[in-house]
């Protein structure tokens, strides 16, 4: 199970890094349905993320023959790695220049009409459809599928996985709720604002840092998977 583990930490870790994921929900937190749709957005990138790392590893493992890892493994890994740090260089050029304004996503502008449907909706998006996302979560389900771990040690890698990939959104909505609680129950006087406002300086910092956060872990972990992708296919 340690193998599962320690090789699952890496992908899980590049998942949590989900800058537009922490803006979305800490924007939904702030809206007068903010509790809802907030918890919403959060059920449905954990149910995604599950979804999606189960369906990698039960894939992965029928086609692991139980031996030393197979080499298609390594192959996936090589691809995730290129892809990153091609996605990494698009990124960069592609990031906003000084002086210029980007106008927000459509679904920044509506978030406060936002449903709980459309706010799952979001999250499943934001985790199957976002490039960086999906390939470390295929990376990280393969990693734990072609794993000596047994199987009880496998689906404890996974809980890891969609654990520490959905701290994202785990963390604001709990900063949020044990704010508002604190606040409600007046053990804190203005506890509620405190929250609020840590929430803001975390979103604000994640909107100006945005592209050179993504840019920085595409590029580590591109060159890391690259290179344990050819010391493994050499070996």
């Amino acid at each position: 199970m340690g193998d599962a583990i320690g090789q699952v930490l890496a992908p899980a870790v590049g998942v949590a890094i989900s800058p537009l994921a922490l803006i979305a929900v800490i924007l939904m937190l702030a809206t007068p349905r903010g509790p809802v749709n907030g918890t919403a957005f959060t059920v449905g990138w954990v149910v995604a993320l599950a979804a999606l790392t189960t369906l990698v590893v039960v894939a992965g493992s029928e086609l692991d023959t139980g031996g030393p890892r197979p080499t298609w493994s390594w192959w996936v890994k090589l691809a995730v790695g290129v892809l990153f740090l091609l996605i990494g260089a698009r990124q960069w050029r592609g990031r906003p220049r000084e002086g210029h304004v980007i106008a927000p996503p459509a679904w920044m502008r509506a978030v406060d009409r936002f449903t709980p449907a459309r706010a799952a909706g979001l999250a499943t998006m934001l985790v199957a459809a976002n490039p960086k996302n999906l390939l470390l979560t295929v990376a990280g389900g393969v990693s734990i599928a072609t794993s000596d771990a047994s199987p009880a040690g496998k689906t404890a890698a996974a809980v890891l996985m969609v654990l520490v990939g959905s701290l994202c959104t785990l963390v604001p909505l709990g900063v949020h709720l044990l704010g508002s609680g604190s606040g409600s129950a007046g053990s804190g006087a203005g506890a509620g604002s405190d929250s609020a406002k840590l929430l803001g300086e975390w979103k604000a910092w994640m909107s100006t840092h945005n592209s050179a956060i993504v840019t920085v872990l595409l590029v580590v972990l591109g060159a890391t998977y690259v290179g344990d992708a050819l010391s493994g296919l050499s070996g």
